[in-house]
């Protein structure tokens, strides 16, 4: 059996998105050229720079395109079907009226 290694050399945070994460969220989908999916989201860190976000209600990512970010997508896909299994709690945070606010 032979193992995929990763081309992420830091340690990786998954967590769920706040509010506070706001500006990378949307700083991470503009490099990405799409629209900041609906929440609750699950991202992924580096170093405590959001590299990669997915929405576990739409199963849709934003990711920097300028860092390694795919393995990351893959995790976070992970995580959420696993959240979603689980049926764990799954925080009631909304970006969307943050967003209307900015606008």
């Amino acid at each position: 059996m032979s193992a995929k290694r990763s081309n992420i050399s830091h340690g990786v945070t998954i967590r769920w998105a706040l509010p506070d994460d706001l500006a990378a969220l949307e700083r991470v989908a503009a490099l990405d050229s799409k629209k900041l999916p609906a929440g609750p989201l699950l991202v992924a860190t580096v170093d405590r720079e959001i590299w990669a976000a997915y929405s576990v209600l739409d199963e849709l990512a934003v990711a920097d395109p300028f860092v390694p970010s795919g393995d990351l997508v893959g995790l976070l896909r992970t995580r959420a079907t696993q959240v979603r299994d689980l049926r764990t709690h799954m925080p009631a945070l909304r970006l969307e009226p943050l967003l209307a606010r900015l606008r």
